[in-house]
């Protein structure tokens, strides 16, 4: 009769322990480069826990971004969509229609108009796994719109430090500003901080399924470190062999090619070891077995623009343009008992699929309301195949990096970029030309026509606008600017750039706020 009760238990312990709900942890960086992982092949930059969930899991070698810029991506991500379905297509505080003359660019064309908030009636992957019976949290950068569209308002029970923002007010340093989330001791790391929120969120509810969504703002600028991590980094490049030239202008503004920036190395180690205390946390708590555990980014490292702080090569281009290097991104997906560790996958795959794909895991049906782009990647993490596919992106708008409004479609190993300024076309094979520096639309006429007539169709159903010409535009004055910005900016940003590894740098008093008080 024990043995009986006894067995029974365990059968019903088993059957309870199978039965569960698999928690999922999705961690999204902020402006991190497909090539600025040590997995990926830098040399650089050091990350032994993200690696970590690519080696226990999937990495897809062809994950992309479904836009250059942040906020679409974010937003097609909790979708399914791509921006042209979800209205967000680039991101939300760029200026749009006549009010682009502001930036006094001059440029040929006006870019439309754009959501931005991220639409009530969406029914986000947050939405549909709370109502599942999932607790959500969400911790970091939102960017998807201002008070009404926040986290709370798409399906997240808890919100830590999501707002309006894209890049974190005050620095990443304590005291910032964000009303959603409240300064720490002085000098705490931002980056840390969202780290132990999620580990918090983690222990409090281990005994129920959970969502937890941890969006740093890492590595976003403004870049900085600790004069710690800067020394550390400062004296590997110098080991290396420090670089006579960093940058090479490539049509529109200079692109880094070279990984040596310390500052931006600290900021690396620092997300590293964020996600090493939650994943950490997992283990300890015995939740790992039970947990998907995701990582990618929202857009190519910023290797011109902004900080100009990464390099993507061999990938051309970076953050806000239309090649590979502005799309590319890590892309690592273990689910335990569904992937073999250390596996790998070359189909393309895009940030639309994460929506499905994460449903179908936890045994949840994509609503049908939510007319999703993406198709569940589950066939890829067994070992399987999915049916071949086109891919597409639409990006009407001018990147602060030196992007053109153009648009995209992928078919096996091939790429069109239809230009909207002049309506010419780029045809390059990744396959054969990875870097983007061969293009064969006129050698493939026949290919561009029919890889031009889908991508017109697309733009058509999914009723995509389109910037529009602009004739007050002052083209000697853009050409003049584009002159000045490849010898004058591009001098500039070389000697910026050699300073950072100047043993006597020092940005300013106190190190962002990150040196120790005395």
């Amino acid at each position: 009769m024990r043995k009986s009760i006894l067995f029974l238990f365990l059968f019903s312990s088993t059957a309870f322990a199978l039965a569960k709900k698999p928690n999922v942890v999705f961690i999204l960086a902020d402006d991190l480069g497909w090539r600025d992982l040590s997995n990926e092949g830098s040399t650089y930059y050091e990350s032994p826990h993200i690696d970590r969930i690519a080696k226990e899991g999937m990495k897809f070698t062809r994950g992309y971004a479904t836009c250059q810029v942040c906020s679409p991506s974010r937003a097609s991500i909790l979708t399914g969509k791509y921006p042209t379905n979800h209205g967000i297509t680039t991101w939300i505080g760029d200026r749009a229609g006549e009010a682009w003359r502001g930036t006094r660019r001059n440029d040929s064309h006006l870019p439309p108009e754009y959501d931005r908030n991220l639409r009530a009636s969406e029914i986000t992957l947050a939405e549909v796994m709370e109502k599942a019976g999932y607790k959500t949290f969400f911790a970091g950068k939102w960017h998807l719109g201002s008070k009404g569209s926040w986290p709370t308002d798409h399906g997240f029970d808890i919100n830590k430090g999501g707002w309006d923002v894209g890049s974190p007010r005050g620095g990443f340093y304590s005291p910032w500003q964000n009303p959603n989330l409240e300064s720490g001791p002085p000098g705490e790391s931002l980056t840390l901080r969202l780290g132990k929120e999620t580990v918090e969120f983690i222990e409090t509810n281990k005994d129920k399924p959970f969502l937890a969504y941890l969006s740093f703002y890492t590595v976003h600028g403004p870049i900085q470190t600790t004069p710690e991590l800067w020394k550390k980094y400062q004296q590997k490049a110098t080991a290396a062999g420090l670089a006579k030239e960093r940058f090479l202008f490539d049509r529109r503004l200079s692109v880094r090619q070279v990984q040596d920036c310390p500052i931006y190395a600290g900021m690396i180690e620092t997300m590293d070891d964020a996600v090493g205390m939650v994943l950490k946390k997992l283990d300890q708590l015995g939740l790992a077995d039970n947990t998907i555990v995701c990582f990618t980014s929202d857009n190519g490292g910023v290797s011109s623009g902004d900080a100009f702080s990464t390099s993507n090569t061999p990938l051309r281009g970076g953050k806000g343009r239309q090649w590979e290097g502005g799309i590319r991104e890590p892309f690592y997906l273990k689910a335990p008992g569904v992937t073999k560790p250390g596996s790998t996958s070359a189909v393309p795959v895009n940030g639309i699929d994460w929506y499905p794909t994460l449903l179908e895991l936890a045994d949840i049906k994509v609503p049908k309301k939510q007319q999703v782009d993406g198709v569940s990647l589950v066939p890829l993490l067994k070992g399987k195949t999915i049916p071949g596919r086109s891919l597409y992106w639409h990006y009407p708008h001018y990147g602060n990096q030196g992007g053109e409004p153009s648009s995209i479609i992928t078919e096996d190993d091939w790429k069109l970029i239809h230009y909207h300024e002049d309506g010419r076309d780029e045809l390059y094979h990744l396959g054969k030309d990875e870097v983007e520096q061969q293009d064969l639309a006129a050698a493939e006429p026949k290919r561009v026509k029919a890889l031009r007539s889908k991508l017109d169709t697309w733009l058509k159903e999914t009723k995509a606008k389109m910037p529009v010409k602009d004739d007050n535009a002052d083209m000697a004055k853009r050409k003049a600017r584009f002159d000045s910005l490849a010898t004058q900016g591009k001098d500039r940003l070389e000697r910026q750039h050699a300073n950072f590894l100047n043993p006597d740098y020092k940005p300013n008093k106190d190190w962002w706020g990150s040196a120790p008080k005395d």
